[in-house]
This record gives C-alpha cells, structure tokens and sequence, in this order.
C-alpha cells in the first residue's frame, strides 16, 4: 500500500497528495465532497486535459437507462437505475498571457491539495511559471451545510514574478456523460438558458418509455472578482460563462468567489427554479466567504461533536475512522425522508442504484448510536414507503408477499444481472432484521406494531411462498439462491438465506401475538397462514457438518477443492480481476461474510463454540473482495479474543479506500461500508452489544493504539466511553441514570464509572 501514501499522506483530520498525477481517479475519488444534497468528485477547477472522471452528482436525482442484456429471461427488471452525471458547476478557465492552465501538461512547483475533514473544505495550492511569470494559486470549495443548495468555489491568484494578463472564465457546463452509460447516451436536454439575473442553466433528464420520473435541475451561478474587469458574457448549447481580464502587477492578487446555486424539480416547481436559484445567490451575497465559511465549518463542528472518534497512538487508524465519517455525513444526515445511502454516495457511478441491503446491514447499526432517533426511523419507513412496490417485484417473479429490490430508486428492481435480481434474495432479512435492531436498541415497540408488522408480514409471505417442502429429507428448504457470497450464484439451501427467512418468519409470528385486533384485521392473516409459517420455521433445513462442527454454507460447498487464500499467489488478487467468472464460481474463496453474516446479525442466538468453529473454517477462505467484509470479521474476530485479525480487519475496513485495497478506488468510494471502522471500534474492540434488548459492553485497547474513546446515543442518553491500556470509563453526559452490563456484571451509571480492563 506504499504507493498509495503518496496520495493520503497520513494526517489525522486531513487527506493531503502533493502529487499531481499520481492515480489521479484514485484521488479524485478520495477527494470528494458532498452536503446530502449534492457533492462532486474532486476535479480541478481550471480543468485537466489527461485522465478524469468529472462528476457531480444530486441526491434523488437518476436516470432509468434501458438494460443491456444478452438474453433477455422474464421477470428482468427493464432498465438499470442510475445515478446520473449534473451540470459541471465548478469550471474557471484560467489563461496566463493567452496560455491556457493545464496540470496534465504543465509543470509546477509547491502543489498540495488537501481535503480538510473537520472542516469539510476542499483546498488546493501550487506555483505555476512559465517565460519568467510566476503566479501562486490557491483554490478553496465546499458545498454547504448550512444552505444545502449552495456550491462556493474561492480561487486566488497572487503574482510572484512578472506583469502577466490573467483571464479568467467561470462557467456552468451541462454537455455532461455516464461513464457506465449502457449505450453511450447523454442523458440531459437542456429547457433553458440565461445570463439575467445571473447566468443558469436550466436541463430537464431525457424521455423514458417506463413512466419514471423526469427530473429538471437548474443551475445558476454569481461570480464576485477583484482585479480583473469583466469583458463578456456567453452562451451557447448546455453552455453559459462570464470572462474577466486585465494585467496583474506584480505582488498583486486577484481573486474571484464563485456563487452556485443548484435547485432541483424534486423540491422546487420548474417554473420557479429561476427566482429561487437567484434568491440563494441573493442571500449568499450578503455575506463575505469567510462568513460563508465559517457558517459551513460551525455546521461540521455539530456534527463532530458527537460522532467524532478519537484515537491515542495511531495517526493512520485516526485518519480513517475519520475519512470513513466525514464521507458517510457527506451523503447521508436523514434531513430527506426520500433519500437513502447509495452505495458511491456522490463519488462516482458505479453500482447504480440508490439503495442496497447495506444501508440495513451496516448503515443502520451505527446510525443509531450517533444521530438522532429520528434519522434511524426514516431509514426503517424508506422502505415501508416502498412496500406495495416491493410486492409488484415478487409478483414479477410469480411469487406472493414482497421482494424488496437488490437496487432501487423507488422501490421497483432496476439491477439487470440475473443472480441479484433473481437469487439475491436474502436481501429480505437484512430488512426485516433492521426492524428488530431498531427496536431492541430504543426499545421502542410502537414503529414494529404499526409500519414494521406490516413490511414482516409482506416478507414473510414471500419466504413461505419462495420454499418448497422436501418429502425425501421432510424439511422445507429453498434451492436456486445467491448467497452474500457473490463468488456462488445458483447454490442450494444456503445456510444464511435459510436462516434469515426461519428467523423472520418466527419474528413475525411473535410479532403478531402483541397486535391490536383492528391491526390482526388489518393484514388478514389466517390460522392456516400462521400454522404454515410455524411449520416452516419448525422444519427448515440448515445445512451442518458434525464432523467439522459447522454450519455448511450450502449443499456442496464441502465438495469444493478447499484451500485458503494462502494458496494464492499475489498476482491472483484479487480475484475479480484476474480470472474468469467461472473459475471464481469454482473456487472455494469467498467474497464476504456469508454464514458468519448470520452469525453476525444474529449474535445473540449463537453460542460462542459456534462461532469460533464457523470463523476458524471460513475466514481463512475468504478474500474479503466485498467492501462488506472485513467489518463483520472484525467484530466477531473481537468476540472470539482473536486480536490481531480485528484490527487487520479494522485496518482494511477503514482503510479500505485511502489504500485502495481492492484495487478499485478509481471507480468511487465504498459509501456503505463506511460505518465499518465504527462498528470494528465500538461492537468490536468496545464490545457493545443491544440485540437482547440490554446494553452491554467488554472493552479492550488494541495493542498498537494507547486508547480510544467514543460517543454514543442511547435511549435519551449520551454517552462518552473512554478505554485505555488497563481502564475504561464511562461518562453519562445526558439523560437519567443507566443500567447495563461490563464484562457479564450489572452495573449502574449515575455520571461517572470507572474500571479495570478484563484481561
């Protein structure tokens, strides 16, 4: 991973390259900046003639671009979901004396760009010269907090050397690509253009033929200069500028403050886009950037306050937690109900989709713990909101009850690969299982009682129409699955599906005892139902090996060729990108957690003998391929005292993009596996526990780090949980008095409690 320093140098609240070319994808990836609302990969201002991948992205804000299949089977869904490329907001051509600014061509000197996590400022600095003129620029962006559709971009040009004419031409670009494009369309239109009050630009997405959504975005902008006079103002299609020019003196400074407001037909009618984009650009002028600045930066600080994870020992540890936590309250904060965590978040296209099973298996866990109740919940009722569409999915497949997608915008599949759309399905009990962690964590019934039932209920009918009975064996099983091991397609009874559709079915039923009888009347649940759900869950069929003492992970897999990834050479990995699928589907590697997923999400029904087996067998075997993977073995690599591979695990879960582990930073960020270096740290090295309904915890420090220390919320709580090399303590900040467990033993917090680290 040594070359990859080169571009995140390792600081403790910032991401610093001083190379300008260096993986240059990579660091625009890491690079990235987002408020929620809208974000942008970090591309360089004045432009750059080598390699890039410009991209700005806006929440909600997709395309359903038609699937691209070769054999087209029944119940593929009809396009693939995407998040689509905006206007470039950014641009400000720089000339120099008639040279166009270009660092994939030209040389400089003193280059660092910097991404300021605390601050969530974007910043960039370098000595351009060139026939004896010398000039020192400095670029600063954000996209606010405080004012979600607001976009400042500072730029300072100081001459050190020489008399130069600068011309400078900020612009909005909408003549914008997909990279992952399924047939090289472009996907806007532009509606309008104008230069008045200020110069939009105004594009509307193309005509489909499935009845999605049209979305219309316009994009304005005000530019404030000093030291140059404005020459002209321009326009052409997808295309509006302003030009400033003049000669600069030496030791002279121009700067200009770019104003950017972007309004979207998702919260604004179309035809006001005009007034209300100028009155942004209005009220942002009131202000000098430094007050803008700061407004955005206290914004930040909030956020901080109580999710900042502290480090004592280990900058590189310090630095990703950190990175792994700006990047996730860039994307997703819970102010928009309509809204979920996409899986590139706004850093790239890859993946499509808005919404996968991780937002439920690793976004939730550590949203409850550090925002607002509130936050949580809207997560839980994005995907109530799409129950009736999760029933049309089932349908599409001749199946009852409710399929929720694999990849969605609003509810209805849009992935195209038939082993997700069609054996992915154990991205159910991910849903389901995030209703009972909601509820076991505030212990708070009245969401389960009221939307929950009701999503248990639809997949529930789902799993018992899915199954089928086995009169040979006389159990129930389900055959023609993908398991979270993606490496597999098309296996049988694979024991986490299994599981999770047993586990949910007995949820439900547990569920609907507590009911009202107008909510039993409600979804229509027949004693033939109920009696058909209890046989399943009585008579499902898991896969076990006594002799090894383990759940199987399917059918055959003990009949592969099994070796650990040790037998691999390092040109081999990984594996995704050196050999074919169908050796892959052969091996016996796996991608991600798989049984120790269930083992994982169901913590507290397993003994500690069954994890350890099932983490000695499979964990060597997997390669960790999937950004989902290293979180779950590190956590139960802690449970199991096994310390050394937690935070090798923990390293690659928080590290996994500032190192680019896998290979494939360039594409974007892993957005939803970013709660990974929080959880290793909190349910793993903390041990904290809430599945019972009780909170419980068993600390220890790892051995490189000389302490760490966390905030959490916790049923009307704050709590701030300090661990060092032989103490940890406790510091009830808010709420009342609390109860829970410390190594196995009751204890109460009042303020503030201290103990000896349990060897």
């Amino acid at each position: 991973m040594e070359i990859m320093r080169r571009i995140a140098k390792i600081d403790p609240w910032k991401v610093i390259t001083t190379e300008v070319k260096q993986d240059k994808r990579v660091q625009e990836s890491l690079t990235s900046i987002g408020n929620g609302y809208m974000g942008l990969r970090g591309n360089f201002e004045e432009g750059y003639s080598g390699d890039t991948h410009i991209g700005t992205y806006l929440a909600g804000i997709w395309y359903p671009d038609k699937t691209r299949v070769g054999w087209w089977k029944n119940g593929y869904p009809e396009y693939f979901g995407k998040v689509i490329n905006a206007t470039n907001f950014i641009p400000v051509r720089i000339l120099i004396d008639e040279h166009p600014i270009d660092l994939a061509v030209d040389e400089v000197k003193e280059y660092q760009l910097e991404l300021d996590m605390k601050t969530g400022l974007l910043k960039r600095t370098y000595v351009w010269s060139k026939d004896g003129i010398e000039v020192e620029f400095n670029f600063t962006r954000f996209v606010s907090i405080k004012t979600k559709e607001l976009a400042v971009i500072n730029i300072e040009a100081k001459v050190l050397r020489g008399n130069p004419m600068i011309e400078i031409m900020p612009l909005l670009d909408g003549d914008v690509v997909n990279e992952d494009s399924n047939y090289d369309e472009k996907f806007w239109l532009e509606c309008d253009r104008g230069l008045t009050p200020y110069p939009y630009l105004t594009t509307k997405t193309l005509e489909n033929n499935f009845g999605t959504e049209r979305f219309t975005v316009t994009t304005m902008m005000s530019n404030h200069v000093k030291g140059l006079i404005k020459e002209d103002t321009n326009e052409a299609k997808m295309m509006v500028s302003e030009t400033y020019k003049g000669n600069v003196p030496e030791g002279e400074t121009v700067t200009l403050t770019k104003h950017v407001s972007v309004v979207t037909s998702r919260d604004r009618a179309a035809s006001d886009h005009v007034k209300v984009a100028q009155g942004i650009l209005d009220e942002a002028s009131k202000e000098s950037f430094n007050e803008l600045k700061n407004a955005h930066i206290n914004e930040w600080a909030e956020r901080w306050n109580n999710a900042d994870v502290v480090i004592d020992g280990d900058a590189e540890s310090q630095q990703g937690i950190r990175f792994n936590i700006f990047q996730l309250f860039s994307t997703y904060y819970g102010e928009d109900p309509r809204l979920n965590v996409g899986p590139k978040g706004f850093t790239g296209e890859k993946y499509g989709g808005a919404t996968y099973w991780d937002t439920e298996s690793c976004i939730l866990p550590m949203y409850l713990s550090i925002t607002d109740k509130e936050v949580s919940k809207q997560l839980l009722l994005y995907r109530y909101n799409q129950l009736e569409e999760a029933y049309v999915n089932a349908s599409k497949q001749g199946l009852k009850g409710a399929l929720y997608p694999m990849v969605t915008f609003t509810g209805i599949e849009c992935h195209n690969e038939w082993e997700i759309t069609f054996e992915e399905i154990h991205r159910n009990g991910a849903i389901a299982h995030a209703i009972f962690n909601y509820t076991t964590y505030y212990d708070d019934e009245s969401y389960l009682l009221d939307q929950g039932v009701e999503v248990l209920t639809g997949i529930s009918r789902f799993w018992a129409d899915r199954v089928h009975y086995s009169k040979r064996a006389k159990k129930h099983m389900i055959h023609g699955v993908t398991g979270p091991n993606e490496y597999e397609n098309n296996v049988n009874n694979n024991w986490y599906t299994n599981t999770m559709a047993a586990w949910t079915l007995r949820y439900t039923l547990e569920t609907l005892d507590k009911l009202s009888n107008v909510k039993k009347a409600q979804l229509d649940i027949s004693d033939h139902e109920r009696n058909q759900w209890q046989d399943i869950v009585s008579n499902m069929y898991f896969p076990e090996d006594e002799a090894l003492d383990i759940f199987v992970q399917h059918d055959t897999f003990l009949d592969k060729d099994l070796r650990p990834v040790d037998a691999l050479s390092e040109d081999e990995r990984p594996i995704n990108q050196n050999w074919s699928w169908d050796k892959i589907l052969r091996s016996p590697f796996i991608k991600q957690a798989d049984v120790l997923q269930g083992i994982y999400f169901l913590n507290h029904e397993f003994k500690l003998s069954e994890k350890e087996n099932n983490f000695n067998f499979y964990e060597p075997m997997t390669v960790h391929e999937s950004s989902l993977s290293p979180l779950v073995h590190s956590i139960l690599a802690s449970e199991l005292g096994k310390k050394e591979k937690a935070f090798e695990m923990y390293e690659r879960t928080a590290r996994l993009d500032l190192d680019n582990y896998n290979n494939d930073t360039e594409d974007g960020l892993h957005i939803t596996s970013m709660s990974g270096g929080w959880l290793s740290i909190v349910h793993g090295f903390a041990g904290m526990r809430t599945l019972t309904g009780e909170l419980s915890f068993a600390p220890y420090c790892p051995e490189k780090w000389n302490g760490y220390e966390f905030k959490l919320k916790y049923r009307g709580r704050l709590i701030q949980v300090i661990v060092h090399k032989e103490t940890v303590e406790f510091v009830l900040e808010e709420g009342d008095a609390l109860s829970f467990t410390l190594y196995d033993k009751e204890v109460l917090l009042k303020d503030n409690l201290k103990q000896a680290i349990q060897k």
